[in-house]
């Protein structure tokens, strides 16, 4: 067992150190009802979904100004303009106008607007907007800025749901950076077996990493990536997300006819467990910072590892959903009509102002050192003809 490991300084706001307080508490008594240790995936599905306390759902600010990170919608609506752009003929001619859009976790809400508003533009009929929503405090800043910005017929069309939807669906569905926040098993490679790394309390009570043995759902599946991509470097660190192929599953169960784009970073899986990333992909962020210390404020900080995109494509080919393109996302973004809107949005360039603000945009969306590579976008589907493939980098292969 590794020793305790202490959390950073707690938070100066009161309210946000009761709530760490308040969860902390809560994870020392399921320590203590597991023998001392809880597994690494119980502690970051607490630390994010708690009842109450939990980062998604205990009302801390977390997009944009002020919070913890920036998606690809808060940073310009040219993200939301190209996807809709892209996916217009799915609506119009697979659909008929008569399609619904779902989004997973939509965050401010600036996606479902930005779309909206570009279907608007291009005359694109679409019959609901449904949002998938865990967190009060982004259900209530969505409901807030839909409102503002959609036409009160628009946003009459728009609900939120708790869950998927009982009955399948024809449409289209969004999930941008919806996976990375699916719970980890968090393992590390040691002396030719697999050790599963959870969570223990320390004498002072701190909370610190430990490692055991791992269970056989667990070592079985780390095994045999161990011997496909390895031989891994004695200490190998890294993840594996058991709930990844039945979230794939639900969607596909969902989706009767239409497109799903999923959005997140992550790698072809022979990259994720290459041996020289050693150290995993699991990082924390807070107030703007990447933290690499997992146990720092929880409650209060996102936990994120990156998505392993193969088997996101395995889990849709066993759900009989056909993986209708994969490519880093400036790549895919640059094909799917960025240029396009870029110049509508710029127009003459006569304010140089705008335009410097979009060109900024553009190259953080795109450029390799920023968001370009490191994001990939994957599209599944069934049933539909319309959606735009050939100007799109086909890079399937990498799978």
């Amino acid at each position: 067992m590794m020793p305790p490991k202490p959390s950073t300084n707690a938070p100066d706001d009161p309210v946000a150190a009761a709530i760490a307080e308040h969860l902390q508490a809560s994870l020392k008594e399921s320590i203590a009802a597991g023998d001392g240790f809880l597994p690494f995936l119980d502690y970051m599905q607490a630390a994010l979904y708690a009842p109450g306390l939990g980062y998604y759902v205990n009302g801390a600010h977390k997009l944009g100004e002020g919070g913890d990170f920036v998606t690809a919608p808060e940073l310009s609506p040219l993200f939301g303009e190209t996807l809709a752009t892209w996916l217009a003929p799915v609506l119009r001619d697979d659909l008929g106008g008569h399609g619904t859009m779902l989004e997973f976790g939509a965050g401010s809400g600036r996606l479902a607007g930005d779309v909206i508003a570009t279907l608007r533009e291009q005359g694109v009929d679409w019959e609901r907007y449904w949002i998938i929503e865990v967190s009060p405090d982004l259900r209530a800043r969505q409901q807030a800025h839909l409102e503002a910005t959609l036409t009160p017929q628009e946003y009459a069309r728009v609900a939120w749901l708790d869950a998927l939807p009982d009955a399948p669906v024809r449409g289209v569905v969004l999930a941008n950076e919806v996976l990375d926040a699916l719970p980890v098993e968090l393992f590390r490679w040691r002396e030719g077996q697999v050790w599963q790394v959870g969570v223990t309390t320390g004498v002072g009570g701190d909370l610190g990493l430990a490692e055991r043995p791992a269970p056989p759902t667990l070592a079985e599946p780390v095994a045999h990536l161990q011997a496909e991509y390895g031989p891994w470097p004695e200490g190998y660190l890294s993840e594996w997300r058991p709930a990844q192929r039945a979230w794939v599953g639900a969607l596909a169960d969902c989706l009767k006819q239409g497109v799903a784009v999923i959005v997140d970073y992550g790698f072809p899986r022979a990259a994720y467990y290459a041996p020289e990333r050693h150290q995993g992909t699991l990082v924390g962020y807070y107030r703007q910072q990447m933290i690499q210390d997992p146990l720092a404020h929880p409650g209060l900080m996102d936990l994120t590892a990156s998505v392993d995109f193969t088997g996101v494509a395995e889990a849709a080919a066993g759900a009989a959903l056909d993986v209708l393109a994969y490519a880093g996302q400036g790549e895919f973004l640059l094909g799917a009509g960025l240029p396009q809107r870029f110049e509508a949005r710029v127009g003459s360039g006569e304010d140089a102002r705008l335009t410097m603000q979009a060109a900024q945009a553009v190259r953080m969306l795109t450029l390799p050192g920023e968001m370009g590579e490191r994001f990939q976008m994957m599209a599944l589907g069934r049933g539909c003809s319309h959606l735009p493939l050939t100007a799109i980098p086909d890079r399937r292969g990498r799978l």
